[in-house]
């Protein structure tokens, strides 16, 4: 059996240096900038040394490859913050999502509201969702009025980028910000979104359902149900009896 040491797994190098430089040959630029023109790889990495700093490949794609004498510690330390700041400049838009019912309460519509112009003004898109439940999918109009509603209050903040559009059980309306935020944190994203992703990690969209709704509307729907429990039980008794 021959025995093959274990590689070593390490930071992966951005570019690279010295005898890690395969090619024989390469194209060399001096520290201050000057061309050298082509050199043998040995012969330029003993003149890097010479100077007290490294040969990297700068240009591995070009033929011969183009290497330059540098301190490669200070190269890759500036790369890794130029990197770092095109992170921070760079907005990413979030999709949030909240979710209506058909017979919502004005004061209800109003908090929901506020949270969609919230969004809005933050600069992420806005998924708004209607659900319907048993009788109400008989009453598309409805969810389409509470859209409309919407679009039309937030018309200062949005514009429509998807109209409502009927899914299965629920009527969909996507919303996109007019408005770039001004400033952006460390983070990379207005402060309100920064908030929120330090309250949740990693949750890319944040759900306002109706899970905190009042006890009318709870008991609403307890009649509903007992009514369309009724209903079912007097067409089966009826059914029975023709029979």
């Amino acid at each position: 059996m021959i025995f093959r040491p274990r590689p070593r797994f390490g930071k992966k190098e951005i570019a690279r240096i010295n005898f890690n430089i395969r090619v024989p040959e390469v194209r060399v630029i001096s520290s201050t900038g000057e061309q050298l023109g082509v050199m043998l790889t040995k012969e330029a990495i003993e003149k890097a040394k010479d100077e007290g700093l490294d040969l990297v490949e700068i240009a591995p794609s070009a033929k011969p490859p183009v290497a330059r004498i540098m301190d490669y510690g200070k190269f890759k330390y500036e790369k890794e913050q130029k990197a770092k700041l095109a992170r921070k400049r760079q907005h990413i838009v979030e999709v949030k999502e909240i979710k209506f019912r058909p017979k919502i309460s004005g004061g209800d519509y109003g908090t929901k509201k506020r949270h969609v112009e919230r969004f809005l003004k933050a600069g992420s898109k806005v998924k708004v969702t209607i659900m319907f439940r048993g009788r109400e999918m008989a009453h598309p109009e409805l969810g389409r009025q509470i859209l409309d509603r919407l679009s039309e209050d937030v018309a200062e903040y949005s514009v429509v980028e998807q109209t409502p559009k009927q899914d299965g059980r629920n009527m969909v309306m996507v919303l996109s910000s007019t408005i770039k935020p001004e400033k952006v944190s460390a983070e990379g994203a207005h402060p309100e979104e920064a908030a929120v992703r330090r309250e949740e990690p990693g949750k890319k969209i944040e759900e306002l359902t109706d899970k905190e709704e009042k006890p009318e509307e709870k008991k609403e729907e307890a009649k509903e149900k007992e009514e369309e429990t009724k209903e079912s039980q007097e067409s089966t008794d009826a059914k029975k009896e023709d029979a």
